[in-house]
């Protein structure tokens, strides 16, 4: 057999070996997708609605075809839900909308290495593990990020904004498929490749491998032309969104052109901006969101309000993750380490405070790359809840940033982010009244995608 032909028919093997490992992974948890009723009637003691954080109690909600129909009292509801519709109900209950994590990595599981390799590699608590990824193979890491995607949706995660780091188009074919109903997950907008200058996270690669590792994971903005052709490879992928990041080391011609060859495109763009510069050079040019943004100034706040420009907080490191996730090797790295994370605290809680007080647009991201020793994934995003609120954010702020205000970022403020009619059928619920203790959002017990049951641990029914 010619050589050619070899490789082709080796490579529709390896492919139909990914699929049928792909749906075998889908089956193997609790979440294994089942056709939607054609009507159902979900009850609680109470609705909670982000926006307003008024509540309906009790409520039922009539799901039909996967989207919602009408919300009320249950009593009326019940009276208009068709013949034979299937009613759940949640008893004492609060029932919400999907969550959104708007900056996630359903891609990229890193376990940081000992503090010793850390401190002899540049970047070294991101980018050994993010090269060992880009060195496997695609379908290995796409199976991976069919388990992690599972396992946001299992708690309440029904819409993701994926920001990079899948390689070249891991999180579009991850999409595609649980869009397609082949695979569980939730809703995902993907950004393929990140646009970023080199050297900007990995740098002094073995010149002979250099360009192959890193084009697996980015595209170029060294000039406008080549920022544009970037937006331009991007979208023959089709991405819902362009990832820029820019360490303060992308010119403001550059800058301009991604967001104008994104925008002729009818796509976003959200910038990594962690600095002043970074976040003002994303100002100028009409970013739409800010990613980080953790040394945004008063006025660079005021500016994005004026703009409608979205800050997009992600309290990865607001609660000490690194003193949960890092091995340290004895009482006094344990020492400094708690220290550093005390200071982060403290740092972190002032940005929130200035944030709710500057009345920008903002909604909140976990950021949730790392692997989480006793957790899910689903589980590790959801401790940001806690950490915001231990930072100083109101829950009804905190609600509103993974509902309402991050599907207005996103820009699907027309299917998700509230329970109304028209709009997906996405509905979570907790035990408890998340208002009073915002740490109910890390044990949600219902979940719906789609008019879909994907979990349901009220035992009601």
């Amino acid at each position: 057999m010619p050589q050619a032909m070899c490789a082709g028919v080796a490579g529709r093997v390896v492919r139909w070996i990914v699929a049928a490992l792909a749906l075998a992974l889908a089956a193997a948890g609790p979440a294994f997708a089942q056709p939607p009723a054609e009507a159902s009637v979900v009850k609680a003691a109470r609705l909670l609605d982000p926006r307003t954080g008024g509540v309906l109690a009790p409520a039922a909600v009539l799901v039909e075809d996967g989207k919602i129909v009408e919300v009320g009292a249950p009593a009326r509801v019940a009276a208009h839900a068709p013949a034979g519709a299937k009613v759940i109900d949640l008893g004492g209950a609060t029932l919400l909308p999907g969550l959104i994590d708007s900056h996630a990595h359903l891609l990229l599981d890193i376990i940081v290495p000992p503090p010793a390799e850390v401190a002899r590699r540049y970047n070294g608590e991101f980018a050994p593990d993010m090269l060992l990824a880009i060195v496997e193979s695609p379908e290995k890491r796409v199976l991976m990020g069919v388990q992690l995607a599972r396992e946001d949706l299992e708690s309440g995660f029904t819409t993701v904004r994926n920001l990079g780091h899948s390689g070249v188009e891991g999180d579009t074919a991850l999409r595609d498929a649980i869009k397609a109903g082949r695979l569980q997950g939730p809703r995902i907008l993907a950004a393929g490749r990140k646009l970023t200058q080199r050297g900007n996270y990995v740098q002094g690669l073995n010149p002979a491998v250099a360009d192959a590792i890193w084009d697996q994971e980015f595209l170029p903005v060294a000039t406008p032309d080549e920022a544009r052709q970037s937006v331009a490879k991007n979208a023959f992928y089709n991405v819902d969104v362009i990832k820029v990041t820019d360490g303060d080391d992308v010119s403001p011609a550059t800058m301009a052109a991604i967001v104008e060859a994104a925008h002729l495109r009818g796509l976003k763009v959200a910038v990594h901006a962690a600095d002043v510069g970074s976040i003002q050079a994303a100002i100028d040019v009409g970013a739409d969101s800010i990613e980080h943004g953790n040394e945004v100034t008063d006025a660079q706040l005021a500016a994005m309000r004026a703009k409608g420009i979205f800050l997009d907080l992600t309290p990865t490191f607001a609660d000490g993750l690194w003193s949960k996730i890092f091995e340290l090797p004895d009482a006094a790295a344990l020492s400094a380490r708690a220290a550093a994370d005390a200071r982060g605290r403290e740092r972190y809680a002032v940005l929130v405070q200035r944030v709710v007080r500057s009345a920008v647009k903002f909604a909140v991201g976990s950021d949730m790359c790392w692997f989480y020793p006793g957790k899910t994934r689903g589980e590790a995003s959801a401790t940001m809840f806690t950490a915001l609120r231990k930072a100083g954010m109101p829950p009804a702020d905190i609600l509103r940033a993974v509902t309402a205000s991050a599907a207005d970022m996103l820009g699907w403020a027309d299917r998700v982010g509230a329970v109304e009619p028209g709009k997906f059928a996405d509905l979570v619920a907790v035990a408890g009244d998340p208002l009073a203790d915002i740490g109910e959002l890390e044990h949600v017990r219902f979940v719906m995608k789609g008019g879909q049951v994907v979990r349901n641990d009220l035992g009601l029914h």
